[in-house]
């Protein structure tokens, strides 16, 4: 499922499907409607979404909510073309790549708009492994364990020094102390930091 208009079709289905009382969504008609009463996605008299089509405009919502999160809380973009950015973004995700951006924001549960993101089957494993949240190293517990999710940060000296303390993605983090500075171990070596430099550094929580 690669096309464009049969995507906007499926999501829009069940955007109405989720909450039938939303007055924001239009419906859908032209050539993407076509195909998805085509391959049996949608009922042609009802114009809802068949047992097939269903979970197709799950994911496609899926993806655009993962999208919205993940131009928020990594590239840092909240201008009015955020959502744009977000249904551009949609359509990259192809299948697979999505649970790895999910995996990479922690499992978020919401949008930014507050709606809900549909389960991946990387958010039940995560729950069966115990990774429970992301955020900031300066917002864990002492003697709280995790893996390094992502850098928050441009900063190429910023990056380069994080770097240098073996902080990269998949590394697994301890945070021993969090007063008065931020230590952590990473391997067999601890390493200070302080809170500026803990918060541009995102971790996976267990």
């Amino acid at each position: 499922m690669t096309d464009h208009r049969l995507e906007e079709v499926l999501e829009t289905l069940y955007l109405r499907f989720e909450d039938p009382s939303r007055q924001d969504i239009g419906s859908p008609g032209g050539e993407g409607l076509r195909l998805a009463v085509e391959h049996g996605y949608v009922d042609d008299v009802t114009q809802q979404l068949t047992e097939t089509g269903r979970p197709l405009g799950e994911l496609v919502v899926r993806r655009h909510r993962l999208a919205e999160c993940l131009l928020r809380d990594v590239l840092r973009v909240f201008d009015a073309e955020a959502e744009e950015d977000a249904c551009r973004f949609e359509h990259i995700l192809r299948t697979g790549l999505e649970d790895r951006v999910c995996t990479l924001l922690g499992h978020p549960t919401t949008c930014p708009h507050g709606r809900p993101i549909p389960r991946g089957d990387c958010c039940r494993r995560a729950e069966h492994d115990g990774v429970n949240e992301v955020a900031a190293l300066c917002d864990g517990r002492a003697g709280q364990t995790g893996v390094v999710a992502y850098l928050s940060t441009r900063d190429n000296r910023e990056i380069q020094k994080l770097m240098a303390m073996g902080i990269l993605p998949g590394s697994d983090i301890r945070l021993m102390r969090l007063f008065p500075s931020y230590i952590f171990e990473i391997g067999h070596s601890q390493f200070t930091v302080d809170r500026a430099l803990a918060e541009k550094i995102i971790v996976h929580w267990r």
